[in-house]
């Protein structure tokens, strides 16, 4: 990956489903940069493009037309293999719900995309441990999700997805299953990881306290970035 150049560029991207009446405009000329190191929110109503623009860059949906480019990659002329090999590679994901094995341990869960990697098992584990004391779950690794609180599987989830060393973190309504005291602790914690580990961060949110960690908040009207605002330092 080359530096000097944005890590995300949108330029003209568009999604649209289904054609004719039914033609739904989920993107409609978008572009949008993220430079590396920036901790983004993006925020709007449902149906707004906020969701479709994070599949884009997460290459788990392409554009309709337009150009994306991660790194300086043109990622619309790649093949199917070339966009998992992307995203196993340098994406990290976190979602609302968790989406742990039950009946597997913590270090279990985290050790996952290292397989997928064909990481040797000696390895794997050692980052597994790494990241988990990370995110502050040191003595915890052979619990299974069950035995763990709401905010400790986020913790989990979030181990798992920078088990990798990932350049971008996409996380999509990271706190939305979380009470408000384990909303701080998990925002204060992808917070750490962004200034400290220098992960850019995507986070896709519908709470305002939450975007308010972010250095940027991005709102999406219509398949339209209505606003593109930077926060200002406290």
């Amino acid at each position: 990956m080359t530096d000097g150049i944005p890590l995300v560029s949108f330029r003209g991207i568009t999604r649209h489903y289904g054609e004719g009446g039914g033609l739904v405009r989920a993107l409609d000329g978008v572009d949008l940069t993220i430079e590396r190191g920036e901790f983004i929110a993006i925020m709007g109503p449902s149906g707004s493009g906020k969701s479709t623009a994070m599949n884009i860059i997460g290459c788990l949906d392409r554009p309709t037309s337009g150009s994306f480019r991660f790194s300086g990659v043109e990622v619309t002329a790649l093949s199917r293999d070339e966009r998992a090999k992307l995203r196993r590679n340098y994406l990290g994901f976190v979602f609302q719900g968790f989406n742990l094995l039950n009946r597997t341990t913590a270090i279990e869960n985290v050790e996952l995309p290292l397989i997928y990697r064909g990481t040797p098992k000696r390895e794997r584990q050692e980052k597994a441990v790494r990241a988990l004391q990370l995110v502050g779950l040191a003595g915890r690794e052979h619990h299974t999700p069950g035995e763990l609180s709401g905010g400790q599987q986020q913790r989990v989830a979030i181990a798992r997805a920078i088990v990798t060393d990932p350049l971008l973190l996409l996380a999509d309504e990271p706190t939305g299953n979380l009470d408000t005291a384990r909303s701080r602790e998990i925002m204060e914690l992808i917070t750490r990881l962004n200034q400290e580990k220098g992960i850019t961060v995507v986070m896709v949110t519908h709470e305002q306290d939450m975007a308010a960690y972010a250095h940027r908040v991005i709102r999406f009207v219509d398949g339209r970035i209505a606003s593109d605002e930077a926060r200002k330092a406290a």
